[in-house]
């Protein structure tokens, strides 16, 4: 039989082990590691590799820098002539170059990058600038400025009297000067080694407004003729293509504007010097 000592005793350990479930303890054999079945991570000081940010790299790892950028919309000068010259090379400019880092220029660097699978920022790092140099040749004096805008070297002195339209072949320049002051300075065209620009001192002999060459059928508008069919005059063909082309031995002048201003100054009996 059951004596009441022992009813209680077992009444007591039911108790306990009901207390303890409820608790959530364990029961563990004295001298051994246990482990719970299920795995519980308690927060602490330093987060898990897993909840780190995704970018978060190892420490001592250096972050890549972006290339350094050479050029930007913006910049002008000499080298932007450069990269434009060359941007026209791989048919990725068709205009210029003008030496100004334009829309039309980032336009062009962007699609170049595309291209090659660089980033698309439309500015001329030093990754970009290395590939196209590795696609294109030296570009030339012309091909910097293919369309004008070069700067006119200093007069001949047979021009530093009286009115002169001064016309130098080694700069392609002209510039309308009065008293050795140059009134205005624009790039101009020269005929090609077939049919070339005389060179000496000369005269205005005639003005024509709208005149059309009987010779080759092209019209020859703002024409200040100086020697013989020889004119000073404005070229639609110089405005559109550049030192690609040639006249057949006038001076082309590509700014109607220019020619415009000019031709209403210039006067029939005005000297005409054409030199090196």
């Amino acid at each position: 039989m059951r004596t009441k000592g022992m009813r209680r005793s077992a009444s007591a350990l039911a108790s306990g082990a009901v207390l303890a479930v409820l608790c959530g303890c364990t029961v563990q054999a004295s001298g051994e590691e246990q482990r719970s079945p299920v795995r519980i991570e308690l927060p602490s000081g330093t987060p898990s590799p897993k909840s780190a940010p995704p970018d978060d790299k190892p420490s001592g790892t250096p972050t890549p820098e972006a290339p350094a950028v050479l050029w930007q919309r913006g910049d002008e000068g000499r080298d932007v002539r450069e990269l434009q010259a060359r941007l026209r090379q791989v048919a990725w400019l068709f205009d210029g170059p003008t030496g100004t880092y334009d829309e039309l220029t980032e336009q062009a660097v962007r699609g170049f990058q595309g291209k090659r699978g660089l980033a698309r920022t439309g500015k001329t790092d030093e990754v970009t600038w290395r590939r196209l140099l590795k696609m294109t040749r030296e570009p030339g004096q012309w091909d910097l400025y293919l369309m004008g805008g070069q700067p006119a070297d200093a007069p001949d002195g047979r021009c530093l009297t009286g009115r002169v339209l001064c016309i130098s072949k080694s700069s392609r320049t002209l510039r309308w000067m009065i008293d050795g002051r140059s009134v205005l300075t624009v790039p101009v065209r020269f005929g090609s080694q077939y049919t070339p620009t005389r060179e000496g001192v000369f005269s205005v002999y005639w003005k024509s407004r709208h005149h059309v060459s009987t010779l080759y059928d092209s019209p020859m508008p703002y024409a200040m003729f100086f020697s013989g069919g020889q004119a000073v005059h404005y070229s639609s063909d110089f405005a559109a293509t550049g030192y690609a082309g040639a006249s057949h031995g006038c001076v082309n002048v590509a700014d109607e504007r220019a020619i415009s201003e000019m031709f209403a100054q210039v006067r029939t009996g005005d000297k005409v010097v054409v030199h090196w």
